[in-house]
């Protein structure tokens, strides 16, 4: 497990939780043990942990069966070390990352290795050094593509907590969960609130105009999107709690780098290509990418 933020923390709880794998956490930091609150109950578990990716080989034995990265898409490269270290031919990498492209942004560094590329929906967010909490906002916590090595992931989870499904779509479905960040994502950050913000019918009407333009990047990128996709995703972003926070809006509270480029970046990038005007998602590129600037350098988000 590389990366033990909001999603991974969920994730290693949940697998250890099962006792069905050895599971082994790579972190910055090390914790003894970690807390995870969710519907069914809290349980706190031991996790075997990893700091430095120089110590892999004799603590993993060899290559690893999975590897799950669980790091914010910027952070890929960051993990590099871990995977030359972990990796070896038949090794497989679930990706537990937001955006597009996961496969594209994994293989310069686990060359030859299977990469399943996940839609994550399950709501987690860090309470504490030691605590994670999970929310179920949707009938299946993740999705993966319905062939062999997405079946084999599906079937790591099982006795889990999370509930994974297979999608025979899997570009329809990515698109869909990068509509949802793009409106859900920006506007949590921009307006530093959780989800209730969208309620705001000034604010669910710029949602509508963000989704609006990004499905129509999507279906010039393949994916099959209905005619009001925009209104699909919008009323389903309202049954989303409105406890619920963002990943960017837990970044742009702690003064961290936001995972722009491959949420609002990827729409804007991907519609210049395609000759597409994205005019509302372009202005919030610009201010997501100020926000993210001034925690990169240390500075305070306005």
């Amino acid at each position: 497990m590389v990366g033990l933020g909001s999603i991974g923390g969920v994730a290693a709880a949940c697998l250890r939780d099962a006792d069905r794998h050895d599971v082994i956490a790579c972190v910055r930091r090390p914790l003894e043990r970690l807390t995870l609150e969710r519907p069914e109950g809290e349980v706190t578990v031991d996790l075997d942990m990893l700091t430095d990716p120089a110590a892999a080989d004799a603590v993993a034995r060899g290559p690893v069966d999975w590897v799950l990265l669980c790091t914010k898409a910027q952070d890929s490269a960051a993990a590099g070390p871990w995977l030359r270290r972990l990796c070896g031919p038949k090794t497989r990498i679930a990706v537990l990352q937001n955006g597009i492209d996961h496969a594209a942004r994994v293989a310069p560094f686990a060359p030859g290795c299977a990469v399943v590329p996940s839609v994550v929906y399950y709501n987690g967010e860090r309470t504490g050094p030691d605590r994670v909490r999970l929310r179920h906002v949707s009938p299946e916590d993740l999705v993966v593509p319905d062939d062999p090595d997405g079946r084999a992931f599906a079937a790591l989870l099982e006795g889990t907590s999370l509930r994974a499904g297979l999608s025979d779509d899997f570009v329809s479905l990515m698109w869909r969960k990068l509509l949802i960040n793009a409106v859900c994502n920006a506007l949590t950050a921009l307006t530093r609130q959780r989800q209730a913000v969208l309620r705001r019918d000034d604010v669910r009407e710029l949602g509508l105009g963000v989704l609006e333009e990004a499905a129509a990047v999507g279906r010039a990128a393949g994916a099959r999107l209905a005619d009001d996709e925009a209104q699909r995703i919008m009323a389903q972003i309202l049954t989303f709690p409105e406890e619920a926070g963002t990943s960017m809006y837990f970044d742009t509270l702690a003064g961290r780098p936001l995972e722009v480029e491959a949420l609002t970046g990827a729409i804007v990038a991907t519609g210049e290509r395609h000759g597409i005007a994205t005019p509302l998602n372009r202005t919030l590129l610009t201010l997501l990418r100020a926000v993210s600037a001034a925690a990169a350098t240390g500075g305070a988000p306005a």
